[in-house]
């Protein structure tokens, strides 16, 4: 009978120590995108062989303090929030879903999860064939994503895709991204999902700034001999050096905590 009760006396231990343990897992805040978005220090020679690149999700993690986090609420109920970035370059909403990348994050999804999407840069890539998405096929797997995300009691929030560094017309920076942005509203306010307008709030941001300042401190556009992963330099006006991801990550939040204020 002892013994009875001691196994019984463990089995309770465990029980409860893995409520608990479930308890405490923080609300985690999954980022879903493109390069971008993309966290380049998960590789592990990053220093050497990619930095300066920095997506705006591998520096969000640091604007979403205890104190910040008030401002995300009643959109995040949570003192504690753990970003995780599954964003990967030359992702389209067809070929992250096609990997299996979603479907990874579909099983870990709780509720209470924030599922932040960005997608646009690579469905419009008419001459890349294998990432190409026409338009009614991104509202189609976006709303794909939206409603899992809503199965498993998690919020997504859709972004249109942030800006390139063109074009430029007098000191103004437009969109190079055609219909997408436009098709991500449209699925928006049909699923009645929030959404951060990305694409207009980092060309306005940018050009405030101004073209100069943007191409040498936020875009990917220096010499030779400064960074050791470009010996030659780089000419890239699609990915950002940190101050740039920095900038793009702070757009983000302030989306965020914009969209709070109209949770009830």
């Amino acid at each position: 009978m002892g013994k009875i009760f001691k196994y019984a006396g463990l089995s309770v231990c465990v029980v409860l120590l893995s409520f608990i343990w479930y308890k405490k897992r923080p609300v985690k805040v999954f980022l879903v995108g493109d390069s971008t978005v993309a966290d380049y220090t998960l590789d592990s020679n990053y220093q050497h062989k990619k930095y300066p690149i920095t997506g705006w999700g591998q520096v969000f993690q640091p604007l979403l303090t205890k104190a910040n986090l008030l401002a995300l609420k009643p959109l995040l109920h949570a003192d504690t929030v753990l970003v995780d970035d599954r964003a990967k370059g030359g992702r389209s909403t067809r070929t992250f879903f096609q990997e299996g990348r979603w479907s990874v994050i579909y099983d870990e999804l709780q509720k209470g999860d924030l599922v932040i999407i960005q997608f646009g840069h690579n469905d419009a890539a008419k001459d890349k064939p294998e990432r190409y998405v026409g338009i009614q096929g991104y509202k189609e797997y976006l709303r794909l994503f939206v409603r899992q995300c809503r199965d498993k009691g998690a919020v997504p929030v859709l972004v249109t895709p942030v800006v390139r560094n063109y074009p430029w017309k007098d000191e103004i920076l437009g969109s190079a991204h055609g219909e997408y942005p436009q098709a991500m509203k449209d699925v928006a306010r049909e699923q009645n999902v929030k959404l951060i307008d990305l694409t207009s709030l980092s060309a306005e941001a940018f050009s405030r700034k101004g073209r100069a300042y943007v191409t040498e401190h936020y875009f990917m556009n220096f010499p030779g001999g400064k960074y050791e992963a470009y010996p030659n330099g780089q000419h890239d006006n699609t990915h950002f050096q940190p101050e740039g991801a920095q900038a793009v990550a702070r757009l983000v939040f302030e989306g965020l905590a914009d969209i709070s204020k109209s949770v009830k």
